[in-house]
């Protein structure tokens, strides 16, 4: 195999996104192949540092603020990151990509797509993944399911989950809209299935 293959995992909050990747990472190893599981935003130092500030629960950025903070770090994760592993004929698993950007920022926060589109094309150009997982459910059970996680974790719920119910079902709308607009790169799955359920219907697209 002298080409990559990169997948990426979306959809709202409390999905099963990152326990889907690491469940996919190593199923994919067993196979044999090599593969780099990593997140948005995020992936390397540099975009690591500005995952800190977007999460704060104390931001206040607006949606534009925040699409230009995304862009910025997605620029190095591609460049440095996952564009290099692609080319050395590796997987690439990513929590979250430009789809959550067109979803949180343009569906939900209100961002005009258009303005959205231009700023993906002057930091990544055409780059899309190869095919996208949509982890879908209701808004109120995934923040249910968010809930519970920080609950059991002592963890902090960080800005966007905190966001009202509106917000979140706006979103859900949104991830449903990209994947009809692009059924030969998106599949939705059923998130309010078991988890073990949930990534046997991923295996069987990959």
């Amino acid at each position: 195999m002298t080409k990559g293959l990169f997948i990426t995992l979306e959809g709202g909050e409390g999905g099963g996104k990152s326990t889907q990747s690491r469940k996919l990472k190593e199923y994919l190893e067993q196979k044999g192949r090599e593969v780099v599981l990593t997140r948005e935003p995020g992936g390397t130092p540099e975009a690591e540092k500005i995952r800190a500030l977007f999460m704060d629960s104390n931001g206040t950025w607006s949606p534009v603020a925040e699409c230009m903070l995304l862009f910025a770090a997605r620029a190095m994760h591609v460049r440095d990151c996952i564009k290099p592993a692609l080319d050395a004929g590796k997987i690439v698993i990513c929590d979250r990509f430009t789809d959550s950007t067109r979803a949180y920022q343009g569906y939900a926060g209100g961002m005009d797509k258009a303005v959205l589109e231009q700023l993906k094309t002057i930091a990544i150009g055409d780059f899309e993944p190869d095919i996208t997982f949509i982890l879908d459910l209701p808004a109120n059970i995934g923040l249910g399911r968010a809930a519970g996680r920080l609950a059991k974790s002592g963890g902090v719920q960080d800005r966007l989950e905190g966001k009202a119910l509106a917000f979140h079902e706006a979103l859900r709308q949104g991830f449903l809209d990209i994947a009809a607009k692009n059924p030969s790169r998106c599949r939705v799955i059923d998130a309010t299935q078991s988890i073990d359920q949930v990534f046997q219907d991923i295996c069987k697209h990959i």
